[in-house]
């Protein structure tokens, strides 16, 4: 197989309602500004404590930062109405955020786009424009470059990413130069795997020395970045990127019959993971806007093995959920147009759906974190009513 399939279960025969869509991220947003306590921020769920630790976290991943992005996401595109402003709260944020790297032990960490403090600036400058947050953006972007990482959420390919929203954003020159000296970086650091005769990064992460090929720690989540970004990538260097990031996705793909899937590192034996951080579900969601079609047929196959598998029985979260998963159907959606994709998109909601509310019920509470909780289903919702699929912060930042 494919998958571990003791990770999935059955998906529920629901219709799609539009209606309980926007009923349930109606509930998610007001519970969640119902629940913000200034200085305390929102409580840590119990599906994501680590260890002893109990106290708030505060990163884009699975903290504040990411809550106060997905209620301001929400809001300004029209999916719910809002009643707090942050933009107060966001003077204390990096100074809780810098507090809790320390006792993490993460303090290499402070630029990271997903656990530091560079998003917390974003949103901060997004609405203030100013010039001092600028500057600190800049010197996190150009620190990150040469991060040991090489991947999403620490290393130089998440601050790229942001520094390409901040382009958009901006129209300011010294974004796209910082976003090409990480690439070009990115590039001179590629290693060569004679077995597979494919291009791989090592990642230097947690003290060990891995070549993940997912979404969060891996290969794809590096390509995504440069695929959002090839409009700034010269012609014969972009033709470098393309032939590299098409031959490691296939040359790293397992098949059976029309399924496909990736294994979490580049040999690792047989893939069993099948969710958006390691799988075939971030790897298609990162690939989506892959140019041509080259590699189509293997984005097609890895969405009907995430359907077959069907949901995830961790919950309805993007990074390891339902709710990630489903974000494949809506990138192959908008793909090919075939409407089959956004049906099944929308199946996966509504499991979801039910999922979490079996989780508030359980818990009493709801999961207050944007990747691994609440906030990202509602986000997710939006998009299936819509019909458009915009992976949150990393498909979009600024409001779509």
């Amino acid at each position: 197989m494919l998958f571990d399939e003791t990770r999935h279960e059955p998906l529920l025969d629901l219709p799609w309602s539009a209606q309980r869509a926007r009923a349930t991220i109606a509930r998610i947003v007001d519970e969640t500004e119902a629940r913000f306590r200034p200085g305390a921020w929102w409580p840590l769920h119990p599906k994501d404590v680590e260890g002893a630790d109990t106290q708030p976290a505060f990163p884009l991943y699975h903290g504040a930062a990411g809550v106060i992005w997905a209620l301001g996401h929400l809001g300004a595109t029209g999916a719910a109405r809002t009643r707090l402003d942050f933009t107060p709260h966001l003077e204390a944020l990096p100074i809780d955020l810098g507090r809790w790297l320390s006792s993490e032990r993460l303090v290499d960490g402070v630029a990271s786009y997903l656990m530091g403090e560079t998003p917390v600036l974003m949103l901060r400058h997004g609405r203030t424009a100013d010039p001092a947050d600028a500057d600190r953006l800049k010197a996190h972007v150009a620190a990150n470059v040469d991060h040991p990482a090489r991947e999403l959420m620490w290393g130089a390919p998440g601050t790229m990413l942001a520094a390409l929203f901040l382009f958009r954003r901006t129209g300011d020159a010294r974004w796209a130069d910082l976003f090409l000296a990480s690439a070009r970086k990115l590039w001179s650091q590629l290693s060569w795997s004679e077995e597979l005769g494919c291009r791989y990064w090592v990642q230097d992460l947690y003290g060990r020395r891995s070549s993940y090929l997912g979404a969060v720690h891996g290969f794809a989540g590096t390509a995504s970045a440069l695929i959002a970004g090839r409009d700034l990538i010269s012609g014969q260097d972009w033709d470098g990127w393309r032939t590299c990031i098409a031959q490691t996705v296939t040359r790293t793909a397992t098949r059976e019959g029309n399924l496909a899937n990736w294994r979490p590192q580049l040999a690792s034996g047989t893939p069993t993971l099948m969710q958006y951080c390691h799988g075939a579900p971030g790897i298609v969601v990162c690939l989506g806007r892959f140019p041509g079609g080259e590699i189509a047929p293997l984005l097609l196959a890895g969405g009907e093995a995430i359907w077959a598998a069907g949901p995830l029985r961790k919950g309805s979260n993007l990074c390891h959920g339902t709710a990630g998963n489903g974000y494949a159907f809506l990138s192959l959606f908008g793909r090919t147009a075939d409407s089959m994709w956004l049906r099944r998109a929308r199946s996966f909601a509504m499991h979801a759906i039910t999922q979490f509310e079996a989780d508030a019920a359980h818990f009493g509470d709801l999961r207050y974190s944007l990747w691994t909780g609440d906030l990202g289903l509602a986000v997710y919702l939006r998009d299936c009513i819509r019909g458009r699929g915009a992976f949150p912060t990393i498909d979009v930042f600024d409001a779509d």
